[in-house]
């Protein structure tokens, strides 16, 4: 049987934030609940976190929900206990006998609380159903079933994510998803094109690296000095007290890419026809292409007002993550500022890292393209009807607007130009999309693999690692082919030198 793998990294993201309660949680997960996917495990652990008074006396759980109210107990209130340990205590009503495990098909351990059912899955257009893993199939058609849902599409590039899929694009009337947004909020593409011989990257190969090296920061580096920008005096950094916290955090890195999936790229751009709203005739460039997000404050932003939605909605098992906070509420309208604000200060990052690299280079860039994902926008559908479109892992493709579609470490990116489809709500794919996990990719592929590849590519890699491999992800050119109804095709660009995490 597979063991369950709960990692530190997922139980700070459903809020456990005492390192003793998170070691607790997955030693008793592994003991009492390894029946359990990981989904289903997390969200269990999610209930006890967000109300552990009520699990205090179960069984299993119980020891863990201890340890986080001891945790969250002011110091003199836990000062005054230790003074006097038998001081009577008033508790809140006991974890109920019936537990969901004497219920067939519940969990085990769930308290029963009445919950809303879902509805019937809207119909929704699919890309390349063929090519898409089941999970993210399952997340979509929960999403569909929705009350709030009124219209959706699936990606080319879609994989299962957490709440919504990655790929996954829905329409709601005036509701807000946190979890349909993405952690990231406002992840990002970014190409700069210049006029410069692309023999340069041979020729110069050790200081176009030094380059790369010296004007880029990934994952928990930072710039020995901090960068300014006008979006870190943004009011709403003053009028929400949660965005106010994360001030300090989000300046420390700023100008910063992420992990994972996250770079900085040196290539060249073949341009098969004169790109709209741009003097840039068919021909060779050489160009930059950054691919990064709102950093860990767009991860907390999302946390955050994810707890608040699904205390709100009350959604069964398996849609909770799918929350939804009304824009009409306090509490939507301040999610609303939060997420615009990262997805501004997302693009912040990336033109600070894009006008570092040209000062550097001495050039000043011919052309700037750029686009969004993991965001929601106040759109309008074909009927005419104003709804809020959220793209998770989905570029915007609205008739003649250009977007970048990336491909691997080691495999094309393409400039695009959106049809306007309205089956896809004006979207199209973000990227190649994964064919397996991390994970999966560490242990099926070896290092020597992995250069090999690069080497008949051509692509010199700073950084990365085999949980990148381009053969954990399809196959750009056949994601393309699967959404040639909804984007054409402008220009393409081969990563040449890559700087990773």
């Amino acid at each position: 049987m597979k063991k369950l793998n709960i990692r530190g990294k997922d139980l700070q993201r459903i809020g456990f934030r005492d390192d003793r309660a998170a070691s607790l949680a997955k030693q008793i997960m592994q003991h009492h609940y390894k029946k359990y996917n990981k989904e289903q495990a997390l969200e269990l652990l999610e209930e006890v976190v967000e109300d552990p008074e009520r699990f205090k006396k179960h069984p299993h759980l119980g020891k863990i929900a201890e340890v986080l109210m001891e945790a969250s107990r002011p110091k003199e209130k836990k000062d005054q206990e230790k003074k006097y340990p038998h001081k009577e205590k008033k508790h809140r009503p006991a974890f109920p006998e019936k537990s969901a495990l004497q219920s067939s098909g519940s969990s085990p351990g769930r308290h029963s609380i009445e919950k809303p059912s879902l509805g019937t899955a809207k119909p929704y257009k699919i890309y390349g159903a063929a090519s898409i893993e089941k999970g993210a199939l399952d997340q979509m058609a929960t999403a569909m079933k929705l009350p709030v849902a009124l219209q959706g599409a699936l990606m080319p590039d879609a994989h299962q994510g957490y709440g919504l899929p990655i790929g996954g694009v829905v329409a709601t009337k005036n509701q807000v998803l946190p979890y349909g947004v993405g952690m990231d909020i406002g992840c990002r593409m970014c190409m700069s094109i210049y006029d410069l011989d692309v023999k340069e990257m041979d020729t110069n190969m050790a200081s176009m690296k030094t380059l790369l090296e010296e004007n880029t920061r990934f994952g928990r580096a930072e710039f020995a000095g901090k960068k300014d920008h006008p979006v870190m005096e943004r009011p709403e950094l003053k009028e929400i007290s949660f965005l106010k916290n994360l001030k300090a955090k989000a300046h420390d890195q700023l100008g910063t890419s992420g992990q994972g999936n996250h770079f900085v790229d040196m290539g060249i751009l073949e341009i098969k026809e004169s790109i709209p709203g741009h003097q840039l005739l068919p021909g060779t460039y050489f160009a930059i292409l950054s691919h990064s997000g709102s950093r860990g404050t767009g991860a907390e932003i999302a946390r955050h007002y994810t707890h608040i939605a699904m205390d709100k909605c009350g959604l069964p098992k398996g849609a909770r993550s799918l929350a939804w906070l009304d824009l009409s509420d306090e509490d939507g309208r301040e999610y609303w500022m939060a997420m615009n604000w990262a997805g501004d200060y997302s693009a912040a990052n990336h033109h600070l890292i894009h006008e570092g690299l040209s000062r550097a280079l001495g050039l000043k860039p011919l052309v700037r393209i750029e686009n969004h994902h993991n965001f929601a926008w106040k759109e309008q559908l074909s009927s005419g009807e104003e709804v809020i479109i959220h793209r998770k892992g989905a570029t915007p493709a609205h008739k003649g607007v250009l977007g970048i579609i990336p491909g691997s470490m080691a495999s094309p990116a393409f400039i695009v130009r959106g049809k306007g489809s309205t089956e896809s709500l004006n979207s199209a794919a973000h990227g190649a999309g994964r064919l397996m996990s991390r994970s999966q990719a560490k242990k099926r592929f070896q290092v020597k693999e992995l250069q090999q590849l690069l080497q008949n590519r051509g692509v010199t890699l700073m950084g990365g690692g085999l949980d990148e491999s381009p053969q954990a992800y399809k196959d750009i050119n056949e994601v393309m082919r699967l959404q040639e109804d909804i984007v054409d095709k402008l220009a393409v660009f081969n990563p040449r030198i890559v700087r990773m995490a």
